[in-house]
């Protein structure tokens, strides 16, 4: 996605070493942090004296670009228990497998923020190309894959060397990234070109290509390994793509009640683990579809705020947590009622969402 506002003044390169004693308390929209429960202290305090308990805290991170930080959420209260800060306009964000470390991407200082989970501070950083938008880890590799949305490119990262082993082109605007389940492949979409690519991981060379609906955002794969689903913003679908042929072999077009098909621009998008459900973010429609994965077909949707973007689910998949960006806030999802439960401010265009789960 191009940038929301006029392009900044870019700051010195920031240097790839331990960033200490970030400050905290930015607020939303410049105000002070909520006046913290007991029990989202004890939290913290846990969190503090062992870094072991730092996995499977439940704790909720989301990515605000406009704030540069990731808010930190305790998954009881939905109060923020810190803010992190981060380099310029944070986006994609995910852990690495052992759920120690969060890496986000940072698109306006062309760099990779590395979070440590258990002191929930930034510790490092590892230098990308222009405006790294989204990505995908393989950790057998130790690679990152980052779409570089201002390059038209795609940077292999060697994480452990901090150094760009391969810069893919692909089409104008790339955004998002998958790995294939045996790191062989990687897909990656082209906004501006209508393109999906799929790129040799060894190589760095794009071996097929598809041309998917206008403006083509987000992958997901279905867990039985055959079919790439596309969002297509300005399309306002899902196109489905067979793995084998890679061709184009259905669509899923959204529409909830009341809304205008122009106000349809769907972005995001999760699988349950079992393929059997998809849920979609619809951007300026202010919902999310539900659909039925093996009938591809909507089977409802749900209302949230406004401009959802990313969204994820629990472990459990009992709770969705959807991002709206234009209403600085997540809404968070109860999957057996389809009902939204809460609706929580974090701060200025919430991107990403992961849970510590």
């Amino acid at each position: 996605m191009k940038r929301y506002g006029p392009t900044p003044q870019r700051r010195p390169e920031p240097p790839v070493l331990a960033v200490e004693g970030q400050g905290t308390h930015p607020g939303k929209r410049g105000g002070n942090l909520p006046r913290m429960r007991k029990s989202v202290l004890v939290v913290l305090c846990a969190l503090a004296n062992s870094p072991a308990a730092a996995k499977d805290t439940g704790l909720i991170f989301v990515s605000n670009e406009k704030t540069n930080n990731i808010v930190v959420m305790d998954p009881a209260s939905y109060k923020i228990v810190k803010e992190i800060k981060t380099a310029r306009r944070p986006r994609d964000l995910h852990f690495n497998a052992d759920h120690s470390k969060l890496y986000v991407a940072c698109g306006d200082d062309d760099v990779i923020d590395i979070v440590d989970v258990a002191k929930l501070d930034v510790v490092g950083r590892l230098k990308t190309g222009p405006s790294p938008e989204a990505f995908g880890i393989d950790e057998k590799r130790g690679r990152l894959y980052v779409s570089q949305e201002e390059g038209s490119s795609l940077a292999v990262i060697d994480m452990e060397r901090d150094t760009i082993v391969h810069e893919v082109p692909t089409g104008a605007e790339p955004e998002g990234v998958l790995v294939s389940e045996d790191g062989k492949m990687v897909f990656v979409t082209s906004e501006a070109g209508d393109l999906l690519h799929e790129v040799a991981a060894d190589s760095g060379k794009i071996v097929r290509d598809v041309v998917a609906g206008l403006r083509p955002r987000r992958i997901a794969a279905t867990p039985d390994g055959r079919e790439l689903w596309v969002t297509a913003e300005l399309a306002g679908e899902v196109d489905i793509v067979d793995r084998a042929t890679f061709v184009i072999t259905g669509k899923i077009p959204f529409l909830p009640p009341g809304m205008r098909k122009s106000d349809v621009t769907p972005v995001g998008l999760v699988m349950t683990k079992d393929g059997k459900t998809a849920y979609v973010a619809l951007g300026h429609a202010a919902h999310v579809a539900v659909v039925d994965v093996p009938a591809r077909k909507v089977v409802g949707y749900i209302l949230v705020g406004k401009r959802p973007w990313g969204l994820t689910l629990s472990r459990d998949e009992n709770t969705l947590y959807v991002a709206n960006g234009f209403g600085d806030d997540i809404t968070v999802i109860d999957t057996k009622t389809r009902k939204a439960k809460n609706s929580v401010p974090v701060g200025r265009i919430p991107y990403g969402i992961a849970v510590d789960d």
